[in-house]
């Protein structure tokens, strides 16, 4: 198992004009959930669809149209929630939180505020200078999305787009435990990652498949620790929610801005007002959007339209028995079964499909610290140049895996790998087929390394004296005869024959 003793990130610390002050941070993620239908009704998910083209009559609020719940939506909930090690409450239910804009037709959102579907849970994120913290989850509920207000395509109108109406969300809720805008950003990039290896979201943030609402305030030091022994929220500092955020580094634009925001209120002997704020990036500032914020704005009360969800345990233990193994875990494996370091773990873990391809092409070579090196500084690095992803590798795991067999056994160079390497990734192949076919395998015949070491010695007697007092400059031996053998020469006979010709 990954180490979860390491050492907890301090706290962000920003000077004031006259205190010092500490972040905190809590974060409500929205992950739409992997799903062909929409939760409440069987319209189309699909991104990109001509508008108002996916909207049943339950989406676009019809009188007398009732939901009917969906049970795929539910199982990804809990999927998600027991890879988040999170409790899954056996009966739930539903409620309306009401409220009024043009893309929610029906005038309420369905949502679970009292009674979620998932309990407790907790995200270990690692911020790759050997700390790490656990952020604790509050809870996770389902709810319906809302559609699309769309104000720049007429100067005049505005117009809207239900169908993202009804799309079923997840909305993750964590603690107030995060206390950095570095934080708050590798908290996010580790929970999609663990939601794309579940499958339960695409992470697609582009498309608004995921967005983070971001609750910030901020105390003055040694407040938190007295939250974390009371639990009572007043120390922290009222907080504001900064709305939708798209991108990790806007993500940690926001915070920086709104902290100093909240903090030049305060030390100028004003106060905070609870409200839900919109980030600018242009003029990188936060905005008030609106003042809503408890339970009591929005009139929540019990759908009735909708009995209390039960799911059995039963079904709840065979979704836990179909999870895949997580990131955490299986990086803690490669580090355990490949010999990896924790950094080239990380990467290679970073989503499944990268994951996949590294073991296939370990499995084939037969060394897993020599796959990850090739795989991360020249399949990745090919891949980013040509600005593809591990998908579209136009090399198969089986391809690598082949080059790398014929290092092992000695039939080419490190060198000719390389180009090897260019030329299957560019032209296909079957990799000890080109090295047949086109004369690239090593020479290990030691008379014709010996001819070829005579011949420079013979030729660079002045070079031969100055390595014969220096043994380190026979190196410029082995490079040339490297190069009269055009790469082929294996490399250890070579430096084996040099240093006895220059008898060192």
């Amino acid at each position: 198992m990954l180490d979860d003793t390491l050492p907890t990130p301090k706290p962000r610390v920003i000077a004031g004009e006259r205190d010092d002050w500490e972040l905190v941070i809590g974060m409500e993620v929205h992950a739409q959930v992997a799903s062909n239908a929409k939760l409440f009704s069987g319209a189309s998910t699909t991104f990109g669809a001509e508008p108002n083209s996916n909207v049943a009559f339950v989406d676009a609020g019809m009188p007398g149209m009732l939901p009917v719940i969906n049970e795929f939506c539910v199982e990804q909930a809990v999927r998600t929630g027991l890879g988040l090690k999170a409790e899954i409450h056996l009966t739930s239910a539903f409620d309306r939180k009401n409220y009024f804009y043009p893309d929610l037709p029906q005038g309420y959102q369905i949502s679970q505020l009292y009674h979620p579907i998932v309990g407790e849970g907790e995200v270990l994120v690692e911020m790759g200078d050997g700390t790490a913290r656990t952020v604790r989850i509050e809870r996770i509920h389902l709810e319906q999305d809302a559609g699309k207000s769309i104000h720049d395509m007429d100067p005049t109108m505005s117009f809207v787009d239900l169908n993202r109406t009804g799309v079923a969300l997840m909305e993750i809720v964590s603690r107030p435990d995060i206390r950095g805008p570095e934080e708050a950003a590798a908290y996010v990039v580790k929970l999609r990652q663990i939601l794309r290896y579940l499958g339960t979201c695409d992470g697609n943030m582009q498309n608004g498949n995921l967005r983070a609402d971001v609750n910030v305030s901020v105390c003055r030091p040694g407040q938190y620790e007295k939250y974390q022994a009371t639990q009572d929220f007043s120390h922290l500092g009222t907080r504001c929610e900064i709305k939708n955020m798209n991108s990790m580094r806007f993500i940690q634009a926001a915070i920086d801005v709104e902290a100093k925001r909240q903090i030049a209120i305060i030390e100028a002997g004003g106060e905070v007002t609870q409200e839900t704020r919109l980030y600018d990036p242009d003029r990188n500032e936060t905005r008030s959007m609106r003042s809503k914020e408890e339970a009591h704005d929005y009139r929540y009360f019990p759908d009735p339209d909708l009995l209390p969800l039960e799911i059995e345990q039963g079904w709840v233990d065979d979704i836990a028995a179909s999870l895949p193994e997580l990131p955490d875990a299986k990086k803690s494996r490669f580090i355990k079964d490949f010999g990896l370091s924790d950094y080239d773990a990380s990467v290679l873990t970073a989503d499944t499909a990268s994951a996949a391809y590294f073991e296939q092409v370990a499995e084939v070579s037969g060394n897993g610290k020599v796959s990850a090196n090739w795989v991360i500084n020249n399949l990745f690095g090919k891949l980013k140049e040509d600005e593809r992803d591990i998908e579209a590798s136009p090399m198969t795991p089986a391809q690598l895996g082949g080059i790398l067999k014929l290092i092992e056994a000695g039939d080419i160079s490190g060198k000719i790998a390389k180009d090897l390497f260019e030329i299957v990734y560019a032209e296909g192949g079957d990799p000890a087929q080109i090295v047949e076919d086109r004369g690239m395998k090593q020479v290990t015949d030691t008379g014709a390394i010996e001819r070829a070491v005579d011949d420079i010695i013979a030729a660079n007697p002045a070079q031969v004296e100055k390595a014969q007092a220096n043994p380190k400059l026979a190196g410029w031996f082995v490079g040339q005869t490297m190069k009269a053998m055009q790469g082929k020469g294996n490399p250890k006979a070579i430096n084996e024959i040099v240093a006895a010709k220059l008898g060192l």
